[in-house]
């Protein structure tokens, strides 16, 4: 037996109004701590997991009262509450009754997972152990700063996800390039595909047979080596600002999974070592209410050497 792992006997748990509406494959992924998403599935499939003791779908949406049977399980053994650390408090920056937005720091994970023991939502929820919900209503990734929302209701998470989908989100980010962007503003529409590479690591690549992306970058500052762009997403696909800058001939500062190498280690040494990409602006609807929000966050402190370090070694560049 792993010593990493345990077995979990058969459970019930009771659907509240504030899972109600959520797909049970979802369902059995968040309540289901360290179980991996392969086995969901292959317990859904194998109709070992009951709804009022009936079979179901991983499609079926979760009712109010309804009862989940899941099947005995093992798990892997991850931290317990107590071995989160706290940590600081992240900087809040909106917070009503149905959301959360926090200005993320670069090198935190917005969750645990994939050699990562902890992130943002653990953390957040560690926090703040009176809270009864707290789920990430999008990811940005854990070398990426900038704002992220948590949805602290069900009807909020839910109406976030159709708003997303439908590109009712603006999200714009800051992103610092290697090489002289010249277009004002450039649609980029290379379809995406991820894959594992030898070692198993998760990249992106862009194919035709892949997800269909769409950025929009405009420039806002230009030397000789280097550019300063705002990126809209139009949609969400994983790393999709990084490998459509990258696809362009454009890779980000700092980038190690689709930058220049050799040119990464060059401002290692001169102690510029973080990626430089950071969720700077969003802007949408409040799923509940209805008003307009609209939230910045300033570049933060880490990646200002960089801007400096341009403007003391080239200038601007208005050619």
């Amino acid at each position: 037996m792993n010593p990493l792992s345990k077995t979990v006997t058969v459970r019930h748990e009771s659907v509240d109004e504030e899972s109600a509406g959520q797909r049970i494959d979802n369902f059995l992924l968040r309540v289901c701590k360290g179980v991996p998403k392969s086995l969901i599935y292959r317990i859904l499939r194998s109709g070992e997991v009951r709804v009022n003791g009936g079979r179901i779908g991983p499609a079926y949406k979760l009712q109010n009262g309804d009862q989940v049977r899941i099947p005995p399980l093992r798990v892997a053994v991850g931290p317990v509450a107590g071995d989160i650390p706290a940590g600081r408090p992240l900087p809040v920056v909106f917070e009503d009754e149905h959301l959360l937005v926090v200005d993320k720091p670069a090198g935190l994970a917005v969750h645990g997972g994939s050699g990562v023991s902890f992130g943002v939502i653990e953390q957040l929820r560690r926090q703040r152990p009176e809270a009864r919900f707290l789920e990430l209503a999008h990811r940005i990734d854990r070398e990426t700063s900038g704002l992220l929302v948590i949805a602290k209701r069900r009807a909020a998470l839910t109406a976030l996800h159709d708003m997303l989908r439908d590109g009712k989100v603006e999200k714009r980010y800051l992103a610092l390039v290697r090489g002289r962007w010249m277009n004002p503003v450039q649609h980029l529409k290379a379809a995406l595909l991820k894959y594992l590479t030898a070692e198993g690591d998760r990249r992106v690549r862009v194919c035709r047979e892949g997800k269909a992306a769409h950025s929009i970058a405009r420039l806002v500052r230009r030397w000789q080596t280097g550019s300063l762009v705002e990126v809209e997403l139009k949609t969400g696909r994983t790393h999709q600002i990084r490998v459509h800058l990258s696809h362009q001939g454009f890779p980000l500062w700092g980038d190690e999974k689709y930058g220049d190498f050799a040119f990464n280690k060059e401002l290692a040494r001169r102690g510029l070592a973080r990626m430089f990409l950071h969720a700077a602006r969003l802007r949408f609807r409040h799923p509940i209410t209805g008003t307009e929000i609209s939230l910045e966050s300033p570049l933060p402190a880490d990646l200002e050497p960089y801007l400096s370090y341009l403007d003391q070694n080239e200038g601007r560049d208005h050619g």
